[in-house]
């Protein structure tokens, strides 16, 4: 049994009954068994355990976990304290030291993010060692496509930041009336160059959160 320990147990247990999670709970403790799975078992819901459905501000979609030893820890784009910061993650902090200044850090650790209200979801939560997608038809799209959407009827005004095509497609699951939808290019280094440099996502959400007589998020990760 799942437990999230917020709102969330409530607004996702009819999906944990249902067929599609079932037939992927039974893939996942095969796939745990017979290969190296990221993130840890623990840690797949960590996102949600984190920043429960009322203290959302900011939605930040992802794809995948990273598929690298050590990377992974149940949030989109951030690593774990010693690990090399990806390059994405890296074109992430070159455009906030471009949109609101400050430095780039010595470390990929998001949390105090997370910890300001941004949820940062992949919308695939798994992935074997060494394979990018290799989970993203296990039927977790089915999942986060009804968190996001349960995130864009809130009536509550959230930003959520759209990083590439995949995460642009889950736009029609936000009300665009009450959120405020910013999209770009991917920050990967294939992509940062055609649109994402130069977006100003991070003072961007920050305008909106003020506007709507909430707090701005601080974007500045120290260096540990």
């Amino acid at each position: 049994m799942i437990e999230f320990n917020n709102s969330w147990d409530e607004l996702l247990k009819d999906e944990f009954q249902k067929e599609y999670y079932q037939k992927l709970r039974k893939t996942l403790i095969n796939e745990y068994k017979n290969y190296e799975i990221f993130p840890d078992m623990y840690l797949i819901f960590d996102a949600l355990k984190k920043v429960s459905y009322e203290d959302v501000k900011v939605v930040i979609i992802g794809q995948d976990p990273y598929h690298g030893v050590g990377q992974a820890h149940g949030h989109s784009f951030s690593v774990l304290p010693g690990v090399v910061i990806p390059p994405s993650l890296r074109n992430i902090y070159k455009e906030i030291v471009d949109d609101v200044g400050g430095y780039i850090p010595n470390n990929g650790y998001l949390m105090k993010w997370v910890n300001q209200g941004v949820m940062l979801l992949n919308t695939t939560l798994t992935v074997r060692r060494g394979q990018a997608n290799s989970h993203k038809d296990i039927g977790w799209q089915i999942l986060t496509d009804k968190i996001i959407e349960i995130l864009g009827n809130r009536k509550e005004p959230i930003v959520f930041i759209l990083w590439g095509s995949h995460a642009i497609s889950k736009k029609k699951f936000i009300n665009q009336k009450i959120h405020y939808v910013i999209q770009s290019p991917h920050p990967s280094p294939l992509s940062a160059y055609r649109g994402f440099f130069g977006s100003k996502p991070f003072s961007r959400t920050n305008e909106f959160l003020i506007s709507h007589n909430l707090e701005p998020i601080d974007w500045q990760i120290e260096n540990i």
